[in-house]
């Protein structure tokens, strides 16, 4: 870049010393964004892993049962299912122990701006929950509303009762507002992002 002083004369630099050159600012790293692309999944992971490096908790994502079929291995280190087929239908996302209770829980999200779907959740699901909460277990759900990026812990019993509102006939959905006044909301943060454990206590 060539500079000029106010006369018009062109500057140049004594031998060895180059130009001085204007550097832009380095931009700082928006914070705010450095959550964007991630599942309500991944998010889960990485909070019950604080959870679990801090001794606070002992909550894993259930494996999902799969019976592999069909295998082919493309090089000696490398193989690939072509083929594979659900064992049974799996119960809910995550389970685990927190001080002395067993935890249980579905964790769905939406892009719907003002009502989650029933359709997210099966029969199975529900029965699964309601023994658990026969067995004096805590089972919930966890739901996210992507847009918003709000999060609700709604308790099964509150699920139960929308559940049944909607095999008898009813809406298919929860609007936001039903969940507002039913649930419990998680006010996100940076590390974990969905710091859950403290809410369970008011289940």
């Amino acid at each position: 870049m060539a500079i000029n002083y106010p006369n018009g004369k062109k500057f140049i630099p004594p031998k060895g010393q180059p130009a001085k050159q204007t550097v832009a600012p380095k931009k700082k790293k928006d914070l705010s964004f450095s959550n964007r692309g991630k599942t309500l999944e991944d998010e889960l992971n990485e909070t019950n892993d604080y959870y679990l490096q801090l001794g606070l908790a002992v909550i894993h994502k259930k494996p999902v049962p799969l019976q592999i079929v069909k295998v082919e291995y493309p090089s000696r280190s490398a193989a690939v299912i072509r083929e594979a087929y659900f064992q049974a239908p799996s119960t809910t996302d995550y389970n685990g122990v927190w001080n002395g209770r067993y935890i249980d829980f579905e964790a769905k999200e939406t892009q719907n701006k003002t009502s989650f779907p029933l359709q997210n959740i099966h029969d199975h699901q529900i029965h699964h929950m309601s023994s658990v909460v026969k067995q004096n277990g805590t089972a919930f759900m966890i739901i996210r509303f992507s847009s918003w990026q709000r999060y609700f812990i709604m308790p099964f019993k509150e699920l139960e009762v929308f559940w049944n509102r909607m095999m008898s006939g009813g809406r298919k959905s929860v609007t936001l507002q039903e969940i507002e006044d039913t649930s419990f909301e998680i006010t996100p943060g940076a590390f974990p992002r969905i710091d859950y454990l403290p809410l369970l206590n008011k289940l």
